[in-house]
């Protein structure tokens, strides 16, 4: 079987986008959170902390009118067509392709495929179609549902990089870039190709974050310093926060050969449903446990070989809940892993958190940590008996896991190893 690296990092976080400066607010666990200030403008809104995206300002739904890093320059006709997370996911590819010690031209080859998550803009959908209803349809851009919709990503980057090879948008909620980073691995390892770019990216704004309150799943602690506090027994919620993060996938004796810096092995991958309820979790994890395990099997890998897990716990009460429990099964009498969720430090990011953890993960293992889970004042006594870290630890384990989970009951796991 052929064997898939990661080589190249891009990020647009809430913690920055430097992966030195993202590893440094890992490991002293410096949360990006703030008092946002248009939820104090609706009174509506039962919010008041959110983890925006620095350096960014695209709450305008006119492109023009927003301000970006200068690294970044678009003409008007390709700014017409994009999201504010295909903004922030051009920004994160050009940032990835250059730290693979790649060019732009590198990807134009029937060998280069591109994968992406997204739940599409909220925000321009909105403003499209009820421009559409005001004006009528010839009155609007022609390039709104190429801006709004969720394959925005792979429309945009495919074309600004002249993509050929396999190209797809995965859309299963919280578990979308997981989806993509595990496809895009299965292209590599059957051969279909020889280096994956994958991408996940949400806009960061009101409309796609506030919906949220209906379900009653986010924070409404005014604290930015104790919102999100996943595994704390009285944690009520998760925080809201967007950005993007590209990862380049290689065949790894293709990357060995051009001499590029392996952050890991990306060594397989599982996924599993828990087919209990169209939003909730099943209350003891029983599809992210077969994920775990499905992972676990697809590595080559003993279930007692797994040193850290990432975990998927947003902070809402159902959810860690089931996570402990599946943890509880898989990892019973079977070793003992470090677990952290570093959405403590950025809030939960939807559709984009599954990679952007794998990218946590990756980043710890190059500068060799492990990043602790922030904010937790008293541990859930489900959680006793994990070894959920609340400090960061030097020196990082050989192996780990990323969870994450999605409406639908959806599960994805993925598996990176030391290179």
């Amino acid at each position: 079987m052929r064997k898939v690296v990661v080589t190249g990092i891009g990020l647009v976080t809430c913690l920055g986008h430097d992966q030195k400066e993202v590893g440094h607010r890992l490991r002293e666990l410096k949360h990006g959170f703030i008092k946002f200030p248009p939820f104090a403008e609706d009174d509506r809104i039962p919010l008041t902390v959110a983890a925006p995206v620095p350096h960014f300002d695209t709450a305008s739904t006119d492109p023009e009118d927003w301000t970006y890093p200068s690294e970044i320059r678009f003409r008007l006709e390709q700014l017409k067509g994009l999201s504010p997370n295909a903004l922030y996911a051009n920004f994160a590819l050009r940032r990835a392709v250059s730290d693979a010690g790649l060019e732009k031209e590198n990807l134009s080859d029937a060998r280069t495929g591109l994968y992406t998550a997204s739940s599409g803009s909220a925000m321009l959908t909105h403003f499209h179609l009820d421009r559409m209803k005001r004006h009528g349809p010839l009155r609007c851009s022609p390039l709104g549902i190429v801006a709004s919709t969720a394959g925005t990503l792979s429309f945009n980057l495919a074309a600004a990089y002249k993509i050929r090879g396999s190209t797809c948008g995965y859309v299963s909620a919280c578990a979308s870039s997981g989806h993509a980073m595990g496809f895009a691995h299965d292209e590599i390892v059957l051969g279909r190709q020889d280096r994956m770019i994958v991408v996940g990216a949400e806009d960061f704004a009101v409309e796609t974050i506030a919906p949220f309150s209906s379900m009653r799943v986010l924070s409404p602690n005014p604290d930015p310093n104790s919102a999100s506090r996943p595994f704390d027994r009285n944690r009520d919620g998760f925080v809201g926060t967007g950005g993007a993060v590209s990862l380049i996938l290689e065949e790894e004796s293709i990357a060995r050969e051009r001499g590029a810096h392996i952050y890991a092995k990306f060594t397989g991958w599982g996924q599993a449903t828990d087919g209990y309820h169209v939003a909730a979790s099943h209350p003891d994890g029983e599809g992210l446990v077969r994920a775990m395990q499905m992972a676990i099997a697809s590595s080559g890998w003993q279930t007692a070989d797994v040193g850290y897990i990432n975990a998927h716990a947003t902070s809402t009460p159902t959810g860690d809940l089931s996570e402990c429990r599946a943890l509880k099964t898989v990892f019973a009498d079977q070793g003992n892993p470090a677990i952290s969720s570093t959405k403590a430090l950025t809030g939960h990011a939807l559709s984009l958190s599954s990679i952007m953890e794998s990218s946590f993960c990756l980043i710890s293992m190059d500068q060799d940590f492990i990043p602790g889970s922030a904010h937790i004042s008293e541990l859930d006594p489900e959680a006793e008996g994990l070894n959920i870290i609340t400090t960061s630890q030097d020196g990082a384990p050989r192996r780990m896991l990323s969870n994450s989970s999605g409406f639908g009951g959806v599960n994805v796991v993925l598996a990176f190893e030391k290179a």
